[in-house]
């Protein structure tokens, strides 16, 4: 997705909808239908992605690890705000506390609950939104492809 450097998304809705349309990219790829983006603390898109294991061959692109790699090099990432379409995993909630994100707006998790409680017991601010859509989305998904989900989430 481009960056539009002068564009304020204001409202976690209007940034959560940034993850959700890298989630159906992602999708349309024929990949997992997770996406992410991370904004700046004035509401400027850093850089967004999604779930790229799939595509990519490559099991750490998860979608909050392709948005961060996409935003570049910060000078610091304490006013930042992570968004993303599901639960942070714990490989994805380490990248956010590594990295000191401030903020992170999740999307669903009902779906898959990650690491967002042990990332709220250490400081990191949690909204969940649990969008109707994007639960539908992922269970659907699950449903119809268990075994790269298990994968995916490191279940045997």
């Amino acid at each position: 997705m481009s960056v539009d450097e002068d564009r304020v998304y204001a409202t976690d809705a209007e940034k959560l909808a940034v993850a959700a349309e890298e989630a159906r990219l992602g999708a349309a790829d024929g990949g997992i239908p997770i996406g992410a983006a991370l904004f700046d603390g004035h509401g400027r898109l850093l850089g967004s992605g999604h779930n790229r294991r799939v595509q990519d061959g490559d099991a750490s692109m998860h979608a909050e690890t392709n948005a961060f790699r996409n935003a570049g090099r910060q000078r610091s990432y304490r006013d930042t705000v992570m968004v993303t379409t599901l639960s942070p995993c714990w490989y994805c909630s380490g990248l956010v506390k590594q990295f000191g994100i401030g903020r992170v707006v999740v999307g669903d998790d009902r779906s898959f609950l990650g690491g967002q409680h042990w990332l709220a017991e250490h400081g990191t601010d949690i909204t969940v939104v649990n969008d109707p859509e994007l639960i539908a989305t992922m269970g659907a998904f699950i449903a119809a492809n268990p075994e790269l989900w298990n994968e995916d989430i490191g279940e045997d």
